[in-house]
């Protein structure tokens, strides 16, 4: 028997996208923003105020009912004689909810059909996922998708809310696992759409942010993805992984002349990211490095950009070097500071750093230049010339790792 249902709006206030309620949390509560918030508070340099931290708790212990999240979001926190007394109250309650609706599964086993098993599985799976702990969340997923005769589109739906309990509780291994096995299966359009986002994500957080670009800009058109992230938060991500690896053509075609993204913008819901992906484009470096530092904020606020933080700052930084450096055959110090509103010194210890590891093909002669300040003159190695380089480097490498196993071999 096919147990497929038709979708029902979504149910989450914070969303305004309509989405599969097979996708969606039925306790009202957006759980991944949730991770957002929880992700705010551990992080020293976002951080929440007092009043914030106090919604975050109201949420967790009221709406959701959930003492073990409570002691992971607030591990560093005293417990005081309240707190402790309500966390006993709730995990006593919560046994007893949890009891009731695995009998509600027993009866509808005996006594009804597969629609109704797998509605009350699927009622006490929420529930673990919403009030109680990771574990308990999967494991009752999993029951879901060990159902007989369920049909291919709920155990994608169960796959991805298992990517969802796990991206939750920050396991990006598991979460990309399932988010693979779901792919491999969907066959239509919505599914295999929402999980590109999925993948996307997944991508980000283990930094193959060149990957994700790629998944996050076919998708702008078409994102409905609303139980993974909001829509600004998706164009954030496809504005900032995008700017990196697209061609100015493309960047313009895709992103800043892109319908959606300009609604986006127009709203005011990301001025960072549209400041950056314009400035950079119009050449306006000093407008550009303003932006990007207006930036570093918003994605250390970020749980997904938050551990490649670093990593995307200073790729960005390079991608505006490289821009300039590429329209002159060599340029002052002096001049390059002026148009990138920094100081000489700055400036002169910053393409020291990126010429000295290759990141940038230049080189600074500091007895040329006005007010000896120094010129920086630019290197454009051919194509066959670059591919015969970095086959040597790489075969330096290979070459280096064959002798220290010959050394372990020979021990």
């Amino acid at each position: 028997m096919d147990v497929d249902k038709e979708p029902v709006p979504a149910k989450i206030e914070p969303k305004t996208e309509a989405t599969k309620a097979d996708e969606e949390e039925d306790d009202g509560v957006d759980m991944m923003a949730l991770a957002q918030q929880i992700h705010r508070l551990h992080t020293p340099t976002v951080g929440l105020d007092e009043e914030a931290k106090a919604a975050l708790s109201a949420t967790i212990l009221e709406e959701l009912g959930n003492p073990s999240l409570y002691k992971l979001a607030f591990a560093e926190d005293i417990l005081s004689d309240d707190i402790s007394k309500k966390l006993n109250e709730l995990e006593g309650a919560n046994k007893v909810k949890g009891e009731k609706l695995q009998e509600s599964i027993e009866n509808a086993t005996k006594n009804a059909g597969d629609m109704e098993i797998l509605d009350a599985s699927m009622a006490y799976a929420k529930f673990a996922f919403s009030s109680l702990s990771k574990d308990e969340a999967m494991k009752a997923f999993e029951d879901v998708s060990a159902l007989p005769k369920l049909s291919s589109g709920k155990k994608i739906d169960t796959l991805m809310q298992r990517a969802r309990v796990a991206c939750f509780y920050n396991d990006t291994k598991i979460a990309n696992k399932l988010t693979a096995e779901a792919t491999a299966m969907a066959n239509d359009w919505d599914r295999r759409n929402r999980l590109k986002v999925y993948d996307a994500m997944g991508k980000i957080l283990t930094r193959d942010v060149k990957g994700a670009a790629a998944l996050l800009v076919d998708c702008i058109a078409t994102f409905s993805c609303t139980e993974f992230c909001t829509f600004s938060e998706f164009v954030l991500y496809a504005i900032v992984s995008n700017i990196l690896y697209l061609p100015r053509v493309e960047l313009k075609a895709k992103i800043i002349e892109g319908a959606e993204i300009i609604s986006c913008a127009k709203s005011g819901e990301i001025p960072e990211a549209w400041k950056l992906v314009n400035s950079l484009y119009d050449c306006d470096y000093k407008s550009y490095l303003n932006a990007l530092c207006e930036l570093q904020p918003v994605l250390m606020a970020d749980r997904f950009f938050r551990p490649h933080c670093g990593y995307v700052m200073r790729e960005l930084l390079i991608l505006a070097y490289k821009q300039f450096l590429d329209s002159y055959k060599s340029v002052t110090l002096e001049s390059m500071a002026l148009s990138f509103g920094v100081g000489v010194d700055f400036l002169d210890l910053q393409l020291s750093r990126f010429i000295s590891v290759g990141r940038l093909t230049a080189k600074i002669d500091k007895c040329c230049g006005g007010g000896g300040a120094g010129i920086v003159e630019t290197t454009r190695p051919d194509l066959k010339n670059a591919q015969y380089q970095d086959m040597i480097s790489k075969g330096d490498a290979l070459l280096g790792r064959i002798q220290k196993l010959a050394r372990v071999v020979d021990l």
